[in-house]
């Protein structure tokens, strides 16, 4: 490489941790929690044990933890922001501009809101975290009533397998409600190409942490159904990562699902089968810099087929390549909660994006709640009229899909009205 020459590239490649769901919530300051606790992981994993920490909230006409509610953080890199988190799920929904959080307090529920040391190790070791909070919990509780347990995205996976596990080893949870919010029960999704490019920016600009270091992490692996390994790597991507695929083995030794709770779940994603105006193997962007030496070319997941192209990137004159694939679902545009990766890596790179290309499914509808179908060949289609499906099409006991396809981890007032009615009850 020319003197001089990966200094400027560096310069124009993204930096930092992209595609996680952004703090969109008011900048107001969180309500200030009454007891905060550091937990250690009831169980090590693979020789790890998590840690984790959660701020509790006690509900209306309480002085102490009654009527517990245990809610967990999702997917990203690092530690958990439980502020930003309280922020996320408490902000203002229209018409009427109420706040969940502030809803469930007025109802008696206390919150807990669980967050972990590292949001991007394996579910298996956060889930130790979970379960030393419910013991907490249980431990702190005045009088007896049941708990509350449940998560958004990745949160909701990481209380399944604790409660599950918690089954498994005879151990009581006394939980009567496990609630998942628009938790990837089946898989997530992140686009092949932005992964790719991941890969490409972090061989060319390494940066700690950086875009590669979500992607690579066990955590992603284990929830990500199509998954790459480098930006070069080419075979199949339907659960790639060994990591993923010994998660649901492991899912299955526990249990599947907890048996004792009553299993509710929430999805950003439409039922209908309605999803986004975001069509197949279209271009998203074209971006070029440095007089052409470097550019990337990004397009929407192709509808199935062999060796479909998807995009490309170069770095004259270490790096050119093209991806393609075969057999891949147009998940991109498919009803679910979503996640703006396309429009979060275009404005880092200062490139112009149209709207309705800005936001990809993350959490199709038919993984968030949880419909019968392998998690490994993903025989079911992405566009399922859910409402058309009898209740036993679904592992949970009941759910609720978006009125629209709104993003992943969204307050919305249709999930928002549904969880109060079904927590009232």
């Amino acid at each position: 490489m020319p003197a001089g020459r990966a200094e400027q590239v560096a310069a124009v490649l993204p930096k930092g941790v992209l595609f996680a769901t952004p703090d969109r919530a008011a900048a107001e300051e969180p309500r200030v929690p009454q007891a905060e606790w550091s937990l250690t992981s009831a169980w090590p994993y693979r020789g790890q044990t998590a840690t984790g920490t959660a701020a509790v909230y006690y509900g209306a006409g309480h002085d102490r933890l009654t009527r517990p509610m245990i809610f967990a953080d999702g997917f990203d890199h690092g530690p958990s922001d439980l502020r930003g988190l309280w922020r996320r799920l408490n902000a203002p929904y229209p018409p009427r501009r109420h706040r969940l959080l502030d809803q469930l307090l007025a109802q008696g529920i206390d919150i807990v809101l669980l967050g972990y040391g590292a949001r991007h190790i394996h579910i298996q070791a956060n889930a130790g975290v979970a379960a030393t909070c419910v013991r907490r919990a249980i431990s702190e509780r005045a009088g007896n009533a049941p708990l509350i347990v449940g998560g958004v995205g990745m949160g909701g996976l990481v209380t399944r397998y604790a409660l599950a596990e918690m089954e498994n080893r005879r151990e009581d949870h006394q939980t009567m409600t496990y609630l998942s919010y628009d938790a990837p029960h089946n898989g997530a999704w992140i686009p092949l190409i932005l992964q790719q490019l991941a890969y490409f920016s972090a061989s060319l600009a390494p940066a700690a942490p950086g875009q590669a270091d979500l992607i690579a992490s066990p955590a992603a692996q284990q929830l990500l159904w199509a998954w790459v390994e480098s930006g070069g790597y080419s075979g199949p991507v339907a659960t790639a990562s060994p990591l993923r695929v010994e998660f649901i083995e492991d899912l299955r030794r526990v249990g599947w699902f907890p048996v004792r709770p009553r299993k509710l779940g929430v999805a950003n994603g439409a039922a209908d089968g309605t999803g986004r105006n975001v069509p197949p193997d279209v271009p998203v962007f074209e971006w070029t810099a440095l007089g052409g030496l470097v550019g990337a070319t990004v397009r929407t997941q192709p509808d199935r087929g062999t060796n479909r192209h998807v995009g490309g990137m170069r770095a004259v004159p270490v790096w050119a390549s093209k991806s393609y694939t075969s057999d891949v679902a147009p998940f991109d545009g498919a009803p679910g909660g979503t996640l703006p990766a396309y429009g979060m890596l275009a404005d880092q790179l200062g490139v112009p994006i149209d709207d309705r290309y800005r936001s990809a499914c993350f959490v199709p509808s038919v993984s968030a709640v949880a419909l019968q179908y392998d998690p490994v060949e993903w025989t079911v289609d992405l566009y399922t009229d859910i409402t058309a499906l009898s209740p036993e099409h679904s592992q949970l006991d009941d759910f609720q899909c978006d009125a629209h396809n709104s993003e992943h981890g969204e307050v919305t007032a249709t999930l928002a009205e549904w969880i109060l009615g079904q927590l009232g009850k």
